[in-house]
């Protein structure tokens, strides 16, 4: 089979096959390791992370992604040639990541954490919203990057046309 044949059978180069299968292979391994140690602590998380994230949270983050859209598309006519959504989704993903996986802390939820480790719970809620700050400030940045971007290609085209002329007119 040819490498072309293969791109267009699969979709993808080989590459990311082997990867892919790397990445099932692994997962694989470590839940097999982790069952074997705590059988029932890994199904109840497993059915509980399934109907966390379909029963709670997909439909908390539709709602909030639809309710963005809703709202800013009512202003197209202010709004660029640029797609802006996931400037809005990417950092609100890792923000909300960061706190799935940090929430006990942020929360203060965690008993004996001082004594264990010496460091303290006050500041982890703090970080948590600079970090958060940070990743919507870099979408800012990119966003604002992107749409100067765009403008200067519409301002390009429309050097490059003279007033008066026609460009679908053969000269």
């Amino acid at each position: 089979m040819t490498m072309a044949r293969f791109v267009r059978w699969y979709g993808a180069n080989p590459l990311h096959l082997l990867a892919l299968i790397c990445s099932f292979a692994l997962a694989a391994y470590a839940a097999m390791r982790l069952f074997a140690v705590r059988p029932l602590g890994v199904a109840v998380w497993l059915v509980g992370a399934a109907v966390g994230h379909d029963l709670i949270l997909f439909p908390l983050y539709t709602i909030a992604d639809r309710s963005a859209q809703s709202v800013l598309r009512h202003r197209a006519g202010r709004l660029p040639a640029v797609p802006w959504v996931n400037y809005l989704r990417v950092p609100a993903f890792l923000s909300g990541l960061l706190l799935l996986v940090w929430f006990p802390l942020i929360f203060r939820m965690v008993d004996g954490f001082h004594a264990a480790t010496g460091l303290s719970l006050d500041v982890y809620l703090g970080r948590w919203l600079a970090i958060t700050a940070v990743l919507f400030g870099v979408a800012a940045v990119a966003f604002a990057l992107s749409l100067r971007r765009a403008r200067r290609v519409i301002g390009t085209q429309e050097q490059r046309r003279a007033p008066g002329r026609d460009d679908d007119e053969p000269q």
